[in-house]
């Protein structure tokens, strides 16, 4: 059973690694995703915010509207009394009593979309400013990966250069050991010939030097015939 749990943990291990492997390899093009991710989501905030700011800017001249019949009434129910119709000038007080809950309502949820609206825009300007920071993080990321690759080429490059040339050098090196050993070969030749036959080399120096006959010559030869003929 132990030795079934750890194989089973070995595996989860090598699942792991192996996704990791690949969340490495695709770290920038999830990285982009992200980002697209995130800006849709700011493109959503940004309606959301629009809406909301709409239905303040509603509820706000809703507010102004009923303060205003606020105030229309008060002023009738003024002139009720000026009259001595208090009966009317309850009536009155009844519809500015009912105008006043109204506005109340009416402020509260304007005052509620003033609220959300001051708090959606500072998180849809705060998310624009982590997109833009993320974005030239991103950029200065492509772009070290591009240098580092460049570098990781010619590195390359110039190993495979080097090991070439290291491969040219030791070919050129064992041409010159076989040429100078056919060399040494060729002087030895040339001494054992020497060597060989002592005698022969001194008659050619004589003979080139006059003081023996050279027997095969063309004088010889023909000196050899007139003999020939006077017997």
């Amino acid at each position: 059973m132990n030795v079934w749990s750890k194989l089973l943990t070995a595996l989860r291990g090598g699942a792991t690694e192996a996704g990791e492997a690949l969340v490495d390899s695709q770290a920038l093009r999830i990285l982009d995703q992200e980002i697209r991710d995130a800006e849709q989501a700011l493109r959503s905030s940004r309606e959301s915010l629009a809406q909301i700011m709409a239905r303040q800017k509603l509820a706000s001249e809703q507010v102004q509207k009923t303060a205003a019949r606020v105030s229309e009434y008060e002023t009738h129910a003024l002139k009720a009394l000026e009259v001595g119709n208090e009966a009317l000038a309850l009536e009155v007080a009844e519809k500015i009593a009912q105008l006043e809950a109204e506005l109340r309502a009416e402020r509260e949820q304007s005052e509620g979309f003033a609220a959300s609206v001051s708090q959606l825009r500072k998180a849809v300007n705060q998310t624009e400013g982590n997109i833009k920071h993320l974005k030239q993080q991103v950029d200065t990321v492509k772009a070290t990966e591009s240098v580092q690759k460049a570098q990781l080429a010619v590195a390359q490059r110039y190993g495979g250069t080097q090991n070439k040339l290291q491969t040219a050098v030791e070919s050129l090196e064992r041409i010159k050991r076989q040429q100078a050993e056919r060399a040494a070969q060729m002087e030895a030749a040339e001494e054992l010939a020497s060597a060989a036959s002592p005698e022969d080399a001194l008659h050619a120096k004589l003979r080139a030097a006059g003081i023996i006959e050279d027997r095969h010559s063309a004088n010889s030869v023909l000196a050899r015939l007139k003999d020939q003929g006077k017997t």
